[in-house]
């Protein structure tokens, strides 16, 4: 007992010698975790508290809920690394829609999108929203105005809580797959939104049944078709592709496919190859870009000749880059419907957006 005494003694000193020069010198400073900016609630938007998931000061992704949308949902943003660093500058948008079945992480696999020339922006567009407000509401995914959501509510949110520059010439929607659809619609329904925008490998011609085939089987939840996701981890986003989510009416979306009595009005409304759509895109920056090997981007192809051909009727220029099998591109392209086209795609087309902005801001 006396050995043992003067050892818990000391102990005890040790330890109260710790506590109080903890009280004189305040708590042991921590990592600082980065610093991202504060965004405040507004245009329909609520943030979901503790979902922000911050890779770094630069990439991180806010959580929200919207009753136009059931459910929560992801906004990954990246800005550029001097956005921090110069408080007083703006900075143009272009805003990334992912494919179907894939997720605002599938941006990750386009390095071009980390620009550090503008803000990119990627909302959650559903494993099948094919950015739409959908014809049913009360489907298993419940509320499904997509296009709600980003038009009238993502896009001033961003604005109203990032330093970007407001106007059409500094904005941009670009996508790929379903997303190359969306973003093709998305300059039509809002030509005071977007001054550009770009389609890769999009089933982007509604009038074409294979395309109309393919939002059907997303609607059924029937995988392989049309998916943005692969199962080689080397050429996609995710490196997986899960499925298209609940099963849904094959009508859910726009109605009935079928052109029998103006059944499929609402497809040939929507259809951003028509010619009444496309016209909407006079003062648009319009790119495409496809390859033609396998069976989805051989009808992407069709798809964007048609709306090339269509352009050059309406007096619109257009930029299409057909690189057919991929060897033109990049040693990764094999030609067809993954991010080992899609990378080099924007690597391409992201220097040239960025040249486009810059001019704007001379003018």
């Amino acid at each position: 007992m006396r050995s043992i005494l003067p050892r818990c003694l000391r102990a005890t000193g040790a330890v109260l010698a710790a506590l109080a020069l903890a009280a004189l010198t305040g708590p042991v400073a921590q990592a600082d975790a980065p610093a991202i900016p504060d965004f405040t609630d507004g245009f329909g938007l609520t943030q979901v508290a503790d979902a922000t998931e911050v890779h770094s000061s630069t990439d991180f992704t806010i959580t929200v809920t919207t009753p136009q949308v059931s459910g929560p949902h992801k906004i990954r943003v990246f800005l550029p690394r001097g956005y921090a660093a110069d408080p007083d500058k703006r900075w143009p948008v272009t805003y990334f829609l992912h494919g179907g079945g894939g997720s605002v992480d599938d941006a990750a696999a386009a390095p071009a999108l980390r620009s550090d020339e503008m803000i990119t922006v990627v909302p959650d567009g559903g494993l099948k929203g094919w950015y739409a407000d959908w014809l049913m509401q009360k489907t298993a995914v419940g509320a499904a105005n997509w296009e709600t959501f980003h038009l009238e509510q993502v896009v001033p949110f961003i604005d109203a809580n990032l330093r970007t520059i407001p106007d059409r010439a500094h904005r941009a929607v670009a996508g790929l797959s379903m997303g190359g659809s969306g973003a093709l619609h998305y300059a039509q329904a809002r030509p005071d939104l977007f001054g550009h925008t770009a389609s890769l490998s999009g089933g982007i011609d509604f009038g074409m049944a294979a395309i109309r085939a393919a939002v059907l089987a997303t609607e059924l939840n029937l995988t392989g078709a049309w998916c943005a996701v692969s199962n080689s981890s080397s050429s996609s986003g995710t490196g997986k592709c899960t499925g298209y989510g609940p099963y849904v009416d094959s009508d859910a979306i726009f109605g009935s496919p079928y052109p029998i009595l103006g059944a499929d009005r609402i497809w040939n409304a929507y259809d951003p190859a028509a010619p009444a759509s496309l016209s909407r895109l006079a003062d648009t920056k319009v790119t495409l870009y496809t390859g033609d090997q396998g069976v989805i981007d051989a009808n992407t192809a069709t798809a964007a000749d048609t709306v090339e051909a269509r352009l050059d009727q309406l007096g619109i220029p257009g930029r299409l880059v057909n690189y057919g099998n991929g060897a033109s591109l990049s040693p990764s392209c094999d030609g067809g419907h993954n991010y080992g086209c899609w990378a080099p795609a924007f690597a391409d087309y992201i220097p040239r957006l960025e040249a486009a902005f810059a001019a704007a801001a001379t003018n």
